[in-house]
């Protein structure tokens, strides 16, 4: 038995005034899913706790059946992970941007433009490169991701994870800097690299011969770097050795490879798997599918509907569901032999009206041979909501999953 688990990020809403008071997935016209809700069991999911907006990284933490509250060592070395930097404990990771600022230090852009992934690659190699004179034993790994975005790591001993973000998240006012969030040797050494490292990485942008090229052709040049989330990499259980089953990942985002990495899922790479909204949808379902047969749980993620979510566009949230329902029936039609369970949800709630993540829980279905059928026929919040499932916590469904697949040991005797 095989299971494919399907997570549509984001997915949960509120009822949209622009979709006559429906949420997106009333109102698309999603006939699978509507048909597995019909033919499965359905219910709703608290991800992390009731009421409690979660972050993607929390969310799928929780869904994978870790307790963030437990597990969670901040959202940099996700990223890093995701980024395919190999992680020891102890290392600082941060996710980051490529910004403007001016010669007073205020931020102008926070993305520097957006900045294209190929100019973010060459300035990536060079601050790769920086060596502190002060600090030598410090390794500082860094690596773009897509367009502005990045990962830092900093490697050595006597480090802490304490450190403020630097990022104001607005523009017109002066960076942060990276201050200490305890009285602690480790925090104040750490505080003092990081302000080290953004010094040196201005000073060795501005000359850049891109960002002197952006600056002639009056683009935002790509002359300092924003921080946030910073959190120290220690490994966790793998998820084989918790729950009995092999799992890989197909998914265009760094941070939702780098969770499953984190608790030993493999990374199936896709071409044009992008984690945006011009992902390829048929070429993630077809390596679903073929990569099943090496696999017990496959995680198919589809970032998009979050994008919308964040966008305020209900409409086009609406439409990428009608998508991602059309691009899955070939994972139904590979159920029809009786070996395949599906389950499908989201890793929280982002209102489209509203544009951020909020604490309502989402909807789920499980579908598979031998399930307990309910008399819920819609994949939506409110009809499932009336589901067999009934309401669950994000811990749990792996659990379920596992139960199915005859992979969960029994409790007691």
């Amino acid at each position: 038995m095989k299971a494919v688990l399907l997570v549509m990020d984001g997915l949960g809403d509120r009822p949209c005034r622009s979709l006559a008071g429906l949420t997106p997935l009333q109102s698309a016209r999603k006939p699978l899913l509507d048909m597995m809700a019909r033919e499965g069991e359905t219910g709703i999911v608290d991800v992390v706790a009731p009421g409690l907006p979660n972050g993607s990284d929390t969310g799928h933490l929780a869904i994978l059946g870790y307790d963030p509250h437990e597990c969670y060592p901040g959202r940099g070395p996700f990223e890093a992970l995701g980024a395919g930097i190999d992680l020891t404990p102890g290392d600082i990771a941060f996710r980051c941007n490529f910004a403007t600022v001016d010669h007073e230090g205020v931020l102008l852009d926070r993305r520097a433009g957006r900045i294209t992934s190929q100019e973010a690659a060459l300035l990536g190699e060079i601050l790769g490169e920086i060596t502190l004179e002060e600090y030598p034993e410090i390794r500082i790994v860094f690596k773009p991701t897509v367009e502005h975005r990045g990962v830092l790591v900093l490697r050595g001993s006597g480090l802490s994870p304490r450190i403020a973000d630097t990022d104001p998240h607005r523009t017109g006012v002066k960076m942060l800097e990276p201050k200490p969030l305890d009285d602690t040797e480790e925090a104040r050494r750490t505080s003092a690299i990081i302000t080290s490292f953004l010094k040196r990485a201005s000073q060795v942008l501005a000359s850049h011969p891109i960002n002197v090229r952006r600056r002639g052709s009056g683009m935002p040049p790509a002359n300092s770097i924003v921080l946030r989330g910073c959190g120290q990499f220690r490994p966790l259980q793998p998820i084989y050795e918790r729950y009995g089953v092999r799992c890989a990942v197909v998914a265009g985002g760094a941070l939702y490879r780098g969770v499953c990495r984190a608790v030993g899922f493999q990374i199936i790479n896709v071409e044009g798997a992008t984690g945006t909204y011009d992902t390829n949808l048929d070429a993630k379902v077809d390596a679903v599918i073929r990569s099943l047969s090496n696999y017990d749980l496959i995680l198919m993620h589809v970032k998009a509907t979050d994008t919308a979510s964040h966008d305020r566009n209900p409409a086009r949230k609406k439409e990428m569901i009608e998508k991602i329902s059309r691009a899955f029936r070939p994972v139904y039609e590979m159920g029809g032999s009786g070996d395949l369970y599906v389950a499908v949800t989201g890793d929280h709630t982002t209102p489209s009206e509203i544009g951020e993540h909020r604490g309502d829980p989402v909807p789920i279905l499980i579908w598979g041979p031998d399930v307990r059928r309910d008399s819920n026929d819609r994949f939506d919040e409110l009809s499932c909501s009336k589901g067999g499932l009934n309401r669950i916590r994000g811990l749990d469904i792996i659990p379920l999953v596992s139960n199915y697949l005859g992979r969960m040991e029994m409790y007691g005797e």
